[in-house]
Formats: structure tokens, sequence, C-alpha cells
């Protein structure tokens, strides 16, 4: 992750949150106080953050420490301890809530996409995320994936091409997408992979012929509609499946001998770790 998005990141959150003052905690601690708190895990799953936890006690308090005991992917059980953090007790309370949003959501993250590559175990297809993500959080988001086993698909509209069924219907179809798309990036001298999306077995036959495709995304198919696609495409190109593909399903899918699958609910649709910042004895 680049220490320029996370300083951004950082600093946004706080102030969203502190506004013009935690007074709560002006009120009621003394401005020099120093104290510590540890970090309670409360609920079964995967560690994903935690090394985000001491860039937000030092944007608040540069002498806050933190020992830290469980790192990112390891598996946490109720009771856990993840780190303790010594520091000035205003700056404490004021990061609390930010260092647990953070925590709490990439572990949910986490855990849920462990949960869909242990179903894949055996085969050779890898999980992917989506753009399906919480504004502001993408990067974040996308890097619990990964540390939950996932990969991560393109970070945005930028860094891949990815005709969609819209880009087909605005464009007059697969063929004039993909030739557009092509003729585009020789003429501008991007270097961007290309993906196209197919909604049907003829769609298929249509980009194999049209050819200049990196990756074709089968949208919506069924499983045997899946595996006839795969033997169409024959090991020419990556093969990507999405569409409503569940943890009861996802492997029926793989089983079809596709490279990816893409799971929008990895971040999109997710419960949160319950996790608590405790204070402790100084």
């Amino acid at each position: 992750m680049g220490n320029k998005y996370l300083d951004f990141f950082i600093e946004n959150a706080l102030q969203e949150d502190i506004g013009d003052g935690d007074h709560t905690s002006i009120a009621c601690i003394p401005e020099e106080a120093r104290g510590k708190a540890r970090l309670l895990i409360k609920e079964e799953g995967v560690m994903a953050g935690i090394g985000i936890a001491p860039l937000v006690f030092k944007k608040l308090d540069r002498k806050s420490s933190l020992e830290i005991f469980i790192p990112d992917g390891s598996l946490i059980q109720p009771g856990d301890v993840a780190f303790i953090v010594e520091s000035n007790v205003r700056a404490l309370l004021q990061a609390e809530r930010t260092v647990l949003n953070i925590l709490q959501r990439m572990s949910g993250i986490a855990t849920i996409t462990r949960q869909y590559t242990d179903r894949l175990k055996g085969l050779k297809t890898k999980v992917l995320d989506t753009r399906k993500t919480t504004p502001g959080m993408r990067i974040l988001e996308k890097e619990a994936v990964r540390i939950g086993g996932g990969v991560n698909h393109r970070m945005g509209l930028y860094d891949m091409i990815l005709i969609k069924d819209n880009h087909i219907d605005f464009a007059g179809g697969i063929r004039e997408a993909i030739e557009r798309t092509r003729l585009y990036l020789k003429e501008t001298g991007k270097n961007l992979k290309i993906e196209a999306e197919a909604r049907s077995l003829q769609d298929v036959k249509t980009i194999l012929e049209t050819g200049g495709v990196d990756r074709i995304l089968l949208d919506n198919f069924t499983p045997a509609d899946t595996y006839t696609a795969v033997q169409m495409i024959a090991g020419t190109i990556e093969i990507e499946s999405s569409g409503g593909i569940t943890l009861e399903t996802i492997r029926s899918y793989a089983e079809c001998g596709v490279d990816y699958i893409s799971v929008g609910a990895l971040t999109h649709h997710i419960d949160s770790l319950d996790m608590s910042l405790d204070a402790i004895d100084f």
C-alpha cells in the first residue's frame, strides 16, 4: 500500500471523527496523561490491518508505541490480544474508533476471503475481488482480500481494460468494442491488459474470433455452460467466472477449469469482526 495514500486516508478519517476537538477526552483527561490499552479479539476470524494501527496512533502522538502479538493473516480467537499500545491518553482515545473501524472491517474481509479460498484447495482457480468497495477504503479492502488469500483484480478504471455489458451495448457490439479498444491502446501507447465480458456461449465465440483479448469474463453462466466455454477457449486465454457465485457454488465453477472467480461479496457484503480497545493498568 502506498504511504502517501495511507497518510491522506488516515488524516481524513481522524478529521472526520475529531472535528474541532474530542471534547469528552479534553474535559476528562489531563493533557499530559499517558496510558496503555489492548486490542481484544471477540470473534473468530483472520487478522488484517494490524500494521495500520501504529500509523494512526503516531499521527496523533509521535511517542506512541505498539507491541504487536498477532500479525496479519493469522487466525484469531475470542480472548486473543492483538497488540498493546502505549500513548498519550487523549491521543489514544481520539484514535480508538478509527483504528477499530479499519481493523474490524479489514479483518471481516480477510475472514470471508479465507472461507472462499479454502473451498478451492487443490484447484488452480484463484479468488478475485472487484471494485465493489467502500468509497475511500478501496486500497485497504483490497489489501484485506490479499491477506485473506485472494488475488486483487484491477484497482480502478485506470489500470486494466474491462469491456462489460454496457460498453458492448453502447459500442454496438463485442467486436466493435474490442477493435476500438485495441486501436485506442495502439494510438495512446498504453500497455493495458484487455478483458471482455461474455453473456452467452455465442459471445465467447465472437470474442475468440475477434482476438486481441487477454481474458474472458463469463458473466452469470451456469456451471454447465462454464464447462462448455472452457472447452471452447481451450487454454488460449485466461478465463474468469463471475455473477452470483457463493460459498456453496464456487467449487463447482472452479472444477470447470476457470482461472479466476471474482466475488463482489468479499468487500460489499461482509460483517466486520468484533474487537475492542480496552484500557489496562499503566
